[in-house]
């Protein structure tokens, strides 16, 4: 295994190259997921996300993070519940669709309404059904706590994965 040695740590007064921190940030692989939901305007919102967490499971929250630039952020932040579609292997082209900030970005894309009235993706990894729960300040972005109130899951199928700054997918080998 090589192991590159880290650069040494910025002063007090210094910051951390951006550039380099988010390359350091894209070794941790992380899950794909596309948060949905109809604004109180009746727009379907919908956006990629990778900065999913589980944070309680009594009561049942997640966390993911919003950037401040997001042109369709006033309309998430206002919508009364959200969808968290979890990703198949097969769909790294739904990632990038939800991450561009095309206006059309719903064309052509099969979704159903969820137990909340959220847009659910069909088909997806898995989902979470929640309702707004918290909202914090997380400098460049916000985050977004939100309470689950029902879940899927087709666990026949493997995760969309982003590492490094590509798309990846895993391989379900047990290991002893």
């Amino acid at each position: 295994m090589s192991v590159q040695p880290a650069a040494p740590g910025p002063s007090a007064e210094s910051a951390l190259p951006a550039r380099t921190f988010r390359d350091v940030l894209g070794s941790f692989p992380t899950g794909v997921a596309v948060v949905t939901a109809y604004g109180g305007d009746g727009v379907l919102y919908g956006v990629t996300v990778s900065s999913f967490n589980s944070v309680s499971l009594d009561p049942p929250l997640v966390l993911f993070s919003l950037s401040r630039r997001l042109l369709s952020l006033q309309g998430l932040l206002a919508a009364e519940a959200f969808a968290i579609n979890f990703l198949r292997d097969d769909q790294a082209h739904l990632s990038a669709r939800f991450a561009s900030a095309l206006t059309e970005k719903w064309e052509g894309i099969e979704f159903r309404p969820g137990s909340t009235g959220s847009p659910v993706l069909v088909p997806a990894l898995a989902v979470l059904e929640c309702r707004h729960h918290a909202q914090y300040d997380g400098g460049d972005h916000v985050i977004v706590v939100g309470r689950v109130t029902h879940l899927e899951v087709d666990s026949g199928c493997k995760p969309l994965v982003f590492f490094r700054g590509r798309y990846h997918s895993l391989s379900l080998q047990e290991h002893a």
